[in-house]
């Protein structure tokens, strides 16, 4: 090899050590960055006709693992639908109460019980009929507040659809123009390995939404599909989610009936739960589909299912014979339009009522009686008492067995409550598994500092060889001038 021919080897040699740097400078720069990928430098030895004559850059090459970053993906759309549901399960049990801590909907039922065997016992005390009055009262406003609850949870989670569609189509149009950036540019570049890490995040983002897969295609772009095979950017192409939110919001709209929407894509059904073959299944989308149309539905008709059993138990005629055959009791549904949506509706009979135009003695003398009765007389009072502790045995809604109207109150409870346990359960399990996954990731893509810092000490002592190599030829030089 001529002297040259070495200072045009040690040059390049030079040249690659400083970008080599300048990656090892990124990295470390980015290593807490969210989404970044660790970089190299791609090197090349650099042939002039049959001579080696130095190395030359190649590009720059992204670590990765496409198996455990699909994994990962996958189970990122799993956390998130876990998640929703089992923030949704922890704020419902909390409202509903427990018979543990004495709350909420058992409550309610356990003091009109106490209410109504005080008012057995003295059945001429005022104060007794009036706490009575008030526990009837907060028995319907509680299954009242309930069903607008989970009404309002219902509206809530159709809204969230429609933001998350937002942000799903806006993040497809993204990963388009990505697309077309990095498709027009030299894909080993530096520039190419940013347009890159951005798009991984902008996938991430999706994924939350609902599950989705990746297949590359010529040129660095790639296809986004769901894992049913439903293309979402076909080539150059980005389609677009389509969902209508409901403007208004009862507990008898419902998917089936068409009253509201479903999701779609290039007229394909995507709605979870639905039987189009494109139907999701993951993502938040895919849980507040859940949560719509099954679990809150489901949760509605178990109130609705409450509230029947007490109205029942207290309309039986053999409690009152001033009360005309057929006709309801001390609770009522004011609409009389059957048992959907009954919760919302459940009121006090105004009979009782003093607000409403009623007389609080008929509680004990009869609901439609004329005029007060014997005062010790507790004869209706009694058959209510038997009514609302009767033991009926029930199999509806997801709930059976054996129950009197407390005890199917606090039935209630504990299912919304075992509800909450299992999706915590799910939760838990869920982030453990994307946990271990990310950690994975981290592994195969992250920058690890120590060994960024061992490369450049590396890279330190290949420069100063190659300048060595540089100062010696000159050297050279020098002496043969002389000569």
């Amino acid at each position: 090899m001529s002297i040259s021919a070495a200072i045009l080897a040690a040059r390049s040699g030079l040249q690659v050590t400083s970008q080599k740097a300048e990656i090892v400078a990124t990295n470390v720069a980015n290593a807490s960055t969210p989404g970044y990928v660790r970089r190299s430098l791609v090197v090349g030895e650099l042939v002039q006709g049959s001579q080696t004559s130095g190395v030359v850059s190649l590009g720059v090459s992204r670590a990765g693992d496409d198996i455990i970053k699909g994994q990962r993906r996958e189970l990122t759309s799993d956390v998130a639908q876990a998640t929703v549901l089992a923030s949704t399960w922890q704020s419902l049990s909390q409202r509903v109460g427990s018979t543990a801590s004495g709350t909420g909907l058992f409550n309610t039922f356990s003091n009109f019980e106490s209410a109504l065997r005080a008012s057995v016992t003295s059945p001429e005390s005022t104060a007794t009929a009036t706490s009575l009055l008030d526990a009837a009262k907060s028995v319907a406003r509680e299954l009242n507040s309930l069903s607008s609850y989970a009404a309002q949870a219902r509206a809530e989670a159709d809204s969230e659809i429609a933001q998350g569609v937002e942000t799903v189509n806006a993040a497809l149009k993204q990963i388009q123009d990505l697309n077309k950036r990095i498709s027009s540019i030299d894909r080993t570049s530096e520039q190419a390995a940013t347009l890159m890490d951005e798009r991984q995040r902008v996938l991430d983002t999706i994924a939350q939404y609902l599950p989705i897969q990746t297949v590359q295609r010529e040129y660095g772009a790639i296809d986004v599909l769901t894992p049913q095979g439903v293309y979402l950017i076909n080539g150059s192409t980005a389609q677009q989610l389509q969902f209508s939110p409901s403007s208004t919001f009862t507990s008898e709209q419902t998917l089936a009936d068409g009253d509201l929407s479903g999701i779609s894509v290039g007229g394909i059904n995507l709605t979870p739960g639905s039987t189009s073959f494109g139907a999701v299944s993951g993502g938040m989308l895919g849980a507040l589909f859940t949560l719509r149309d099954q679990d809150i539905p489901a949760f509605m008709d178990q109130l609705d299912m409450v509230a029947n059993d007490i109205i029942t138990r207290l309309s039986d005629d053999a409690i009152d014979p001033t009360k005309t055959p057929g006709a309801q009791g001390l609770f009522v549904d004011p609409a009389g339009s059957g048992t959907l949506g009954l919760a919302s509706r459940i009121s006090v009979n105004a009979a009782v009522d003093p607000a409403q135009g009623g007389q609080i003695s008929r509680l004990r003398d009869g609901l439609e009686a004329t005029t007060e009765g014997p005062p010790g007389n507790s004869s209706i009072l009694s058959a209510m008492f038997d009514a609302f502790t009767q033991i009926k045995s029930m199999n509806s809604n997801g709930i059976q067995g054996a129950f009197s109207a407390s005890d199917l109150a606090a039935q209630l409870s504990s299912v919304v409550g075992q509800k909450r346990v299992h999706q915590d359960s799910v939760l838990a399990s869920t982030q453990a598994q994307h946990l271990t996954l990310v950690e994975a990731e981290q592994s195969q893509t992250g920058v690890n500092v120590d060994q960024e810092m061992e490369s450049l000490l590396l890279i330190e002592q290949a420069y100063a060889a190659n300048a060595r190599v540089i100062q010696v030829a000159r050297d050279m030089i020098s002496v043969l001038m002389e000569l």
